[in-house]
């Protein structure tokens, strides 16, 4: 039996590491950057951005898509923002956008 006892225990300890992975994502910091490019009708954003650190990116210019369209409502070009980027089913999404002080 302690045998089944360690499986056991590897077990709960791995589902409790599995666990803490969205929480670890959650905590993602926000990064400043421009708006250079608004499509409403594509639901996505063109930014230049400093380094993304929750997805080990550097600084630079790409489009990203938003998680919720009504996102694009409040931004404009030339806009300075503030933003999280989640990598989600391979794709980097914006969720959540505002515009800085």
């Amino acid at each position: 039996m302690p045998h089944l006892d360690r499986r056991l225990a590897t077990t709960l300890i791995a589902l409790m590491a599995w666990g803490a992975l969205p929480a670890a994502r959650a905590q993602a910091t926000t990064t400043a950057a421009e708006v250079l490019k608004v499509d409403k009708a594509a639901g996505k954003l063109t930014l230049k951005h400093g380094e993304i650190k929750n997805l080990d990116m550097p600084a630079m210019t790409m489009g990203f898509r938003v998680r919720d369209p009504k996102m694009l409502d409040d931004v404009a070009v030339g806009d300075r923002v503030r933003f999280v980027a989640e990598r989600i089913d391979g794709q980097y999404v914006v969720t959540a956008l505002s515009k800085a002080p």
